[in-house]
């Protein structure tokens, strides 16, 4: 049992670093934009052109929040 409880809290690790790494707020921006693309889908919009623009935004403004800093 001890097992499994490390190799599923590993697991769990490994993911929570590939999805969120260094910065929380990217991985929260594209998380909204899923959101955002799905909800308008579901409200008969063609919203395809959403998550590639809002995944942009996310990376621009996460770039000159970066530059700020340095």
């Amino acid at each position: 049992m001890n097992r499994l409880r490390g190799w599923t809290k590993a697991f769990g690790r490994f993911w929570y670093h590939f999805l969120v790494g260094d910065d929380w707020t990217i991985a929260a921006g594209v998380a909204i934009a899923l959101l955002a693309t799905w909800g308008l889908v579901e409200a008969g919009v063609s919203a395809w052109w959403l998550l590639p623009f809002g995944t942009v935004a996310v990376l621009v403004l996460s770039v000159v929040r970066a530059n700020r800093r340095v």
